[in-house]
């Protein structure tokens, strides 16, 4: 048969390739690609971090001013006297506020006072027609005219019948019925007398006078209004403008020392400051504390008492409160801005020998920008900037003069003892409150509405 033509014809063993011998070898270059690979970052990690470490502690070892001496400015601690204040939030409350309202029915005639007037005590304020009470009061008075009369003759009659009986002229029955219309006729004056006041003091309604002296508000009626006594329209509003009071509240933690000084006569100062307790308005003295503590809050209301003569407190109005409590004299100040803090412990850095050694110190009292501590000493300079540089035992350089604790920035001058003296509740014996702080339990509370 004939050969197919589209068959390949066999290839012999001798012209075939032999099989590849290569793939073991190339799968170990791979593993030793990636062994090699691995070591190279080992190394370098390692080396980074011998680096990174040799770094830190390069940086822990050099001291932070740089290896130089760390420029500061400085402080001197004082001997000196400061005030243990309370703050607190308080209302400027007038002593007398009089809402005046009609007492009788009628048209409103004349209106005497003007807005914003002071008025004193009896000056006429507002008229109303008087003349319907006028009329009824001369009612009054004729009945009582007449009443009056039939007394007089009822009287006269009993002297009668008086003379008569001791003649025996006439029954002792008569004189006995004469003796009791006299005292009815008495009874009867007594009534239209009573008639004629009760009239009069209608008539005297009709004519408004100031009853205290204060400082009129808005007019609030005018001519030719209807007022009522049984209606609730206010004619005029006045409020007593000097002396004045203002209520505040203290912690009742605090009310055993407040008590203390009140118990010993103590005049305790109290200052009213704005609304931002920066500026100081008026100085005025505590009068007295309220008879309950408010559970709700757990402060106790007091009333301090100021002249007030220039107004500058106004009724209603929001103040912030510091009452002095004590002064502690001869006692070490320094600049709170001079203090740092590590958790709950306190330190400042005194300088010695162009050397700051911190010490551990408590703080105390703060008024302003002035600290009462214990752990000091009068004189002891302390440093007052780059707390960021220094530490224990840095070399320092002084720029400048050293500050006294009242020249602290922010801070009002301390009066030094020996400077003045004695009474601890007199308002010159501790500094002008900026944003004051206070000791122990006397938190300052939030604002009111400011």
């Amino acid at each position: 048969m004939p050969a197919d033509q589209n068959e390949h014809p066999a290839i012999g063993p001798e012209h075939q390739l032999p099989p590849p011998t290569d793939a073991p070898a190339r799968r170990r270059s791979g593993a030793v690609r990636v062994i090699m690979w691995i070591v190279i970052l080992l190394v370098f990690g390692i080396g980074f971090w011998v680096v990174l470490h040799h770094q830190e502690q390069t940086a822990a070892k050099a001291p932070r001013g740089g290896g130089g001496p760390v420029t500061v400015t400085t402080v001197t601690a004082q001997k000196g006297d400061i005030g243990v204040y309370l703050d607190g939030i308080g209302t400027v409350t007038p002593v007398y506020t009089s809402s005046i309202t009609s007492q009788v029915n009628g048209i409103v005639t004349a209106v005497h006072y003007k807005e914003g007037q002071i008025v004193h005590q009896g000056d006429p304020l507002v008229d109303i027609d008087s003349r319907p009470y006028r009329a009824t009061l001369m009612q009054a008075q004729g009945t009582l005219e007449r009443d009056e009369n039939v007394l007089a003759m009822a009287k006269m009659d009993l002297q009668r019948y008086h003379e008569a009986w001791d003649r025996r002229a006439i029954p002792k029955q008569q004189l006995d019925d004469q003796e009791k219309i006299v005292l009815q006729n008495q009874g009867t004056v007594r009534l239209d007398e009573g008639t004629v006041q009760f009239d009069q003091v209608q008539v005297n309604y009709c004519h408004i006078v100031a009853p205290i002296t204060g400082k009129v508000g808005l007019r609030l009626v005018d001519p030719g209004n209807v007022v009522q006594s049984s209606g609730t329209t206010t004619l005029v509003v006045i409020t007593q403008m000097s002396p004045i009071t203002v209520i505040f509240t203290i912690p009742e933690d605090s009310l055993g020392p407040v008590q203390e000084r009140l118990r010993n006569k103590a005049m305790l100062t109290v200052d009213a400051f704005d609304r931002g307790g920066q500026q100081k308005i008026a100085t005025g003295k505590l009068l007295t504390l309220d008879n309950q503590i408010d559970t709700t809050t757990g402060t106790v209301k007091a009333r301090a008492s100021f002249e007030n003569k220039d107004t500058a407190l106004f009724p209603n109005q929001f103040v912030n409160v510091r009452l002095l409590v004590n002064t502690l004299h001869d006692a070490t100040l320094i600049p709170g801005s001079a203090i740092q803090h590590n958790g709950q412990t306190a330190f400042v850095y005194v300088l010695q020998d162009n050397t700051a050694h911190m010490r551990t110190i408590k703080p105390g009292v703060t008024d302003g920008g002035a600290t009462q501590v214990t752990g000091l000493s009068p004189g002891d300079v302390l440093a007052n900037s780059s707390f960021d540089k220094l530490q224990d035992n840095s070399q320092v350089a002084v720029s400048g003069n050293p500050a006294a604790p009242g020249n602290a920035p922010g801070g009002p001058p301390v009066r030094a003892s020996g400077s003045g003296g004695g009474n601890g509740a007199a308002p010159g014996n501790a500094a002008t409150p900026g944003k004051a702080s206070k000791q122990g339990n006397t938190n300052r509370q939030g604002s009111r509405p400011h």
